[in-house]
């Protein structure tokens, strides 16, 4: 057996709506589908990235966050035209996004939930 390729990512969110906002709003990717639970509220968003997707879950209750130490995914890391870094910076400054920090080739910033998200154009500087 081999893997072949990332086919998409999870993520579990507090608030749908505003992670959308986010996810699609700020980063600009595709909503490509949605799924509605037993009673016709919406439960997912899948938005695009490039041939996989991310599916934005709505969680249930009071949801611990997860510290960045502990083990699990820590990163989803989105690529960006090295071009395109200062526009990108700009653009999350001015929807009020932190940048948390950079490398020479990632900016770092966080999702309304809390999780580490990178805009990155490696291996190209900038």
């Amino acid at each position: 057996m081999q893997a072949r390729s990332i086919h998409h990512l999870a993520v579990v969110v507090a608030d749908l709506d505003r992670a959308e906002a986010f996810y699609v709003g700020v980063l600009g990717l595709p909503v490509v589908r949605r799924w509605q639970d037993e009673r016709g509220a919406e439960r997912s968003v899948w938005v695009g990235m490039g041939e996989a997707f991310l599916a934005i879950e709505l969680g249930e209750g009071a949801l611990p966050r997860r510290v960045d130490a502990a083990p699990g995914l820590h990163c989803l890391a989105l690529a960006i035209d090295p071009t395109d870094r200062v526009a990108v910076k700009n653009h999350l400054v001015q929807a009020g996004i932190a940048i948390e920090r950079e490398t020479a080739f990632t900016v770092y910033v966080r999702d309304p939930d809390g999780n580490v998200i990178g805009l990155s154009h490696y291996p190209t500087p900038a």
